[in-house]
């Protein structure tokens, strides 16, 4: 036999080998698979509040700038609208949850928080009013008036409250904030934090962080969409 068969041969060998070896993992990760079941998720009390929400579609948005928040609400109103218009479905056929986190977290707060520090989070989000063009003191996705001039195209936080939308605030970046509130104002880091937890939106859940409720959202059967 020739050298160039002889290394054909031996290639043609190789591979077989290798194939099988791969079929045989294959088979043995398909069979492990087969005896473990399919993956079901732990549950936690804290993340009940998931199946309160009654609706035959779950809907999760997930926003972590400004921008992001007032998109979120936009989606939202075009969901109900979309599944009023093209399936007969109610508001209470759907379940909305908004997470709130990293820069979208200050707009879980009411304009109580936002005439206080409102200054402080402008600068920090780099965020100011549209009209003004100074910092808010108002939460400004709580106001139509502002039409196609804000991401929420008007549509606000109590529009889609009164029709069942739910919204994950992240305790991490709560915390953040309140430091950084603190610092600029000389305050306590707690106290502001009991404070902005004791005037969140209606509806609101503080969750341990965002990203974890993004993920046991998806857990609990929510579809999931990242509002950029």
């Amino acid at each position: 036999m020739d050298k160039a068969s002889e290394f054909a041969r031996r290639s043609f060998m190789s591979k077989l080998v290798f194939g099988a070896t791969a079929a045989a993992a294959t088979l043995g990760v398909s069979q492990a698979q087969a005896q473990a079941g399919p993956f079901r998720p732990n549950r936690h009390n804290q993340d009940s509040w998931f199946d309160q929400l009654k609706g035959g579609h779950r809907f999760v948005f997930d926003t972590t700038t400004p921008d992001a928040a007032g998109g979120a609400l936009l989606y939202a109103n075009n969901f109900f609208t979309a599944n009023k218009s093209g399936y007969n479905l109610e508001p209470s056929d759907l379940a909305i949850v908004i997470v709130l986190r990293h820069f979208s977290t200050p707009f879980a707060y009411k304009d109580a928080i936002w005439a206080k520090y409102g200054a402080i989070f402008s600068e920090a989000l780099s965020f100011t009013d549209p009209k003004t063009k100074q910092a808010p003191t108002t939460n400004l996705y709580n106001s139509a008036a502002y039409g196609l001039a804000l991401a929420n195209f008007g549509t606000t936080f109590d529009s889609v409250i009164q029709r069942g939308v739910h919204f994950a605030v992240c305790d991490l970046a709560t915390h953040f904030f309140a430091g950084m509130l603190a610092e600029k104002t000389s305050g306590n880091a707690d106290t502001i934090y009991r404070e902005l937890v004791a005037n969140v939106l209606t509806n609101s859940h503080m969750v341990p962080a965002g990203i974890v409720a993004v993920n046991r959202a998806q857990e609990h059967g929510y579809t999931f969409a990242y509002v950029a």
